[in-house]
């Protein structure tokens, strides 16, 4: 089931937004070590889940979390402008129509098999969110190995900029711009979805 979270309907969905907390804690901070706090050693949140943040959670029938993202408005500071605008050639895309994916997140612990499922539930969850939101593009900050991943998905992404290292890491910034053919288009590449939104929110 795929769920879209906003401050509307936040405080009913407590499971699923616990469970992805709990997986960002153990996915960003145990397993790919970022240099982040955790709260009460279990879940990974900062300042940007605020009222303001929208997320996409894909969960199993029981609500706990699969696979999630998190979206932040850009007519506000965001991770982007405010942590990364080195990364960027020019202008950091900002406006009404351009959100920014951040804390894309998959269950540790889940099947290969349940995992590429997740996955593409939230990536079609993703484009449908942004065509039913007049959301016209997408940006983001990734490290280098998933952004040329993020590649073949076929939708339109590109790098806003040269890789530079961050911590050790490659990190690149980039943008998707999302139309009426972009869930065609990752329909050829493979990805297609089956999940259901539970509900739905306006980003703005």
């Amino acid at each position: 089931m795929l769920l879209i979270v906003d401050s509307t309907n936040r405080a009913l969905e407590h499971k699923a937004m616990r469970t992805m907390f709990e997986a960002r804690k153990r996915v960003f901070i145990d397993l790919l070590k970022w240099d982040i706090p955790a709260l009460a050693d279990r879940f990974e949140l900062d300042h940007f889940d605020d009222a303001d943040a929208t997320y996409l959670i894909v969960t199993d029938t029981e609500g706990e979390h699969l696979a999630s993202a998190r979206l932040l408005l850009t007519t506000r500071p965001a991770l982007l402008d405010s942590l990364f605008p080195g990364l960027v050639a020019g202008e950091v895309p900002q406006g009404p129509n351009i959100l920014e994916i951040t804390r894309f997140c998959l269950s540790p612990g889940i099947g290969a098999r349940q995992r590429l499922v997740a996955r593409d539930a939230l990536l079609v969850g993703l484009v449908e969110f942004a065509l039913a939101n007049e959301i016209s593009t997408y940006t983001g900050v990734a490290e280098l190995p998933w952004f040329r991943q993020i590649q073949t998905f076929g939708w339109d992404c590109r790098a806003l900029g040269e890789p530079a290292l961050h911590r050790g890491q490659a990190l690149v910034a980039l943008r998707i711009d999302v139309d009426a053919s972009t869930l065609a288009r990752l329909s050829d590449a493979g990805i297609v979805s089956s999940a259901v939104a539970a509900s739905s929110a306006c980003a703005a």
